[in-house]
């Protein structure tokens, strides 16, 4: 389908990401390993809404219904925002629209829960900063602060590190095809390179670059080796993330659009528009203004 990102009056988009390239720079002695990244969000992705409670209650409605509420980091982000700000009686009810899948390397998690603080930092009035606001969204995962802070970023460190890039932004065809991977599987495979050496913006844009883990999710996922073989008619396929999902950059919208009539039916697929400035932060603008 083609994604038209035009959330209703009153919503907060949580949109998807795709990392351009992932490489694994070494592992910490803490055990996390040290990344190399580069982040591009969607115009495509999530949304929720939020009703604002006084009686301390955050509750979840919609969202996935195999994540219990307690472990859903739409509800860790607003208990973490509210003990941040020390007012136990802050409160919402959180409704999520869910759109990205999960375990598909677009970030759907992260990117609720950034929305989460950005959305309630400003509607319960606590007036954090971006950069606390991302202190926060760390602790809940590392993907967070690039959500928090809306800016196409490349990443270092454990993704944490960031720094405001300005890309091209084309469509992307991005395809899931029918199988989900576990981030941990892939980490811990004793087969994932873990020296890739550190690279330069310019060494990304001349094309020197890869995603570490796609070897493994082809060995392990056949679904994910036929998907980027099929993209591969388009242009350089590439797992985003640790999968499961794919992707490719085009030329035109027009080249998905009749790419997409040919799509096996046991995949899924969005065309999307790469977006250096998240939808998030229009919305905050509109919201604020």
């Amino acid at each position: 389908m083609t994604a038209l990102y035009q959330p209703a009056a009153g919503t907060w988009p949580a949109p998807a990401k795709l990392n351009l390239f992932l490489h694994v720079t070494g592992r910490r002695e803490d055990g996390f390993h040290d990344l190399q990244t580069l982040f591009q969000f969607l115009d495509w992705g999530d949304q929720l809404r939020f009703e604002l409670r006084d009686d301390g209650v955050l509750q979840r409605r919609g969202g996935l219904v195999d994540v219990p509420e307690s472990d859903d980091l739409v509800i860790r982000a607003a208990d973490a925002l509210r003990r941040a700000a020390g007012r136990p009686a802050l409160g919402a009810v959180v409704e999520l629209d869910k759109k990205i899948p999960s375990q598909a390397g677009l970030g759907g998690g992260s990117s609720d829960a950034a929305t989460v603080l950005v959305a309630l930092n400003h509607l319960w009035g606590l007036a954090f900063s971006p950069s606390r606001l991302a202190r926060i969204g760390l602790t809940l995962g590392a993907d967070v602060p690039v959500f928090v802070r809306g800016r196409a970023a490349w990443a270092e460190g454990r993704g944490e590190r960031l720094s405001e890039v300005d890309l091209p932004e084309p469509w992307y065809l991005v395809v899931r095809p029918d199988c989900a991977i576990a981030t941990g599987a892939l980490f811990a495979h004793p087969e994932l390179r873990r020296d890739s050496p550190a690279i330069a913006m310019e060494d990304f844009l001349a094309g020197r670059s890869r995603n570490d883990f796609q070897p493994i999710a082809r060995a392990l996922h056949p679904p994910v080796a036929e998907a980027l073989e099929w993209l591969s008619d388009l242009g350089e396929a590439r797992l985003t993330g640790t999968g499961s999902c794919v992707f490719v950059a085009l030329a035109s919208r027009a080249a998905g659009e009749t790419a997409l009539k040919t799509l096996p039916g046991r995949w899924q697929a969005w065309l999307a528009r790469g977006r250096n400035r998240s939808p998030l932060l229009d919305a905050l603008a509109e919201q604020a203004g």
